[in-house]
């Protein structure tokens, strides 16, 4: 009986073409037609690590770029000529090539010249309340028209900063100390606004007028009686400022601690106008009158005592601030 299992095999004979040298490359054939495993190829390849970068390292990237990106500059020293420069103008001393100094020179010989701007939105800020329009209409010399304005010296907000730097502006032209918080606090500002040619434009603080409510003050000394020989009259007579004064005290209800017109607007009688309208509105009702020695200035200098003597007639007292 006859079954699958006992089939007998027939083994196909070695063919004499094929040897043992042509063995290896059909496996070589098979084996890389096959497709690798997955577990292969990830063993095989290996993932590229990255760099780890540390601050210090970023730090010294940046601060290599920045002497990259540094530009030098070559500084030459004179050493027969100084650095510093007094402008014919404003008369302030800077340093040259300073690029502060340069900056401040700049705004501050344009605000002497030709005074600072008043917008609408600081007429507006306190007009009425803290601002007062104490004369319109003023007309100058040269037939142009302006108005004073008066506010108290301790205002704040937008006119406030503004006058912060106007009277910065007048101390450094006067070579004056900044007012005192007391002085300040009795203090009332009184400001000459003129319009400009173009309507558009804001108008111009073209004067500068800061009354002050004192006690006492001094009589100034006329200049024939320097010269008297009597040696009791010189020992007895004080110095301020450019003027001679007499020692005693005498009641003296407003002073004049600063005035200033800007150098373009000089000759025109501005100064006359402002001094004029303080004198009539400082005390409410009272006007005082520079005739009877009412008013007196603090350490005019020049061209303040000029002003003092041709609007006073010469019956301007002295004080001396705080």
């Amino acid at each position: 009986m006859r079954t699958y299992g006992s089939r007998s095999r027939t083994i196909a004979p070695a063919s004499p073409s094929t040897s043992d040298h042509d063995q290896p490359a059909e496996l070589a054939l098979t084996s890389s037609s096959r497709k690798r495993p997955l577990e292969e190829t990830e063993s095989n390849t290996k993932p590229i690590k990255r760099t780890k970068t540390t601050n210090q390292t970023r730090q010294k990237s940046k601060s290599s770029d920045k002497l990259k990106q540094k530009s030098l500059t070559q500084l030459h020293f004179c050493v027969d000529r100084s650095v510093l420069r007094r402008c014919p103008l404003c008369d302030l001393c800077y340093t040259k090539g300073a690029r502060e100094d340069l900056a401040l020179h700049k705004a501050h010989c344009n605000r002497v010249q030709k005074g600072m701007e008043w917008s609408k939105e600081e007429d507006r800020e306190g007009y009425g309340t803290t601002i007062t329009e104490v004369k319109s209409r003023v007309r100058l010399s040269n037939g142009r028209i302006g108005r004073i304005v008066c506010f108290p010296a301790d205002i704040g907000g937008r006119i406030g900063s503004k006058l912060s730097t106007l009277l910065q502006t007048v101390n450094l032209c006067l070579s004056s100390p900044p007012l005192s918080k007391p002085a300040v606090q009795a203090s009332r500002v009184y400001l000459f606004l003129l319009p400009q040619q173009l309507p558009s434009k804001p108008e111009r603080i073209v004067g500068c007028v800061i009354a002050q409510r004192i006690d006492t003050a001094m009589d100034v000394i006329p200049p024939s009686s320097d010269e008297s020989n009597d040696s009791q009259e010189r020992s007895n007579r004080i110095e301020v400022g450019s003027v001679f004064c007499n020692p005693q005290r005498l009641p003296t209800p407003m002073g004049i601690s600063r005035l200033f017109v800007p150098s373009t607007q000089r000759r025109q009688g501005i100064a006359r106008f402002l001094l004029s309208a303080a004198a009539e509105t400082f005390i409410p009702g009272c006007h005082l009158d520079p005739l009877q020695s009412q008013i007196a200035f603090s350490q005019p200098t020049g061209d303040g005592n000029k002003v003092m003597q041709t609007w006073g007639g010469g019956r301007i007292r002295i004080y001396e601030e705080d």
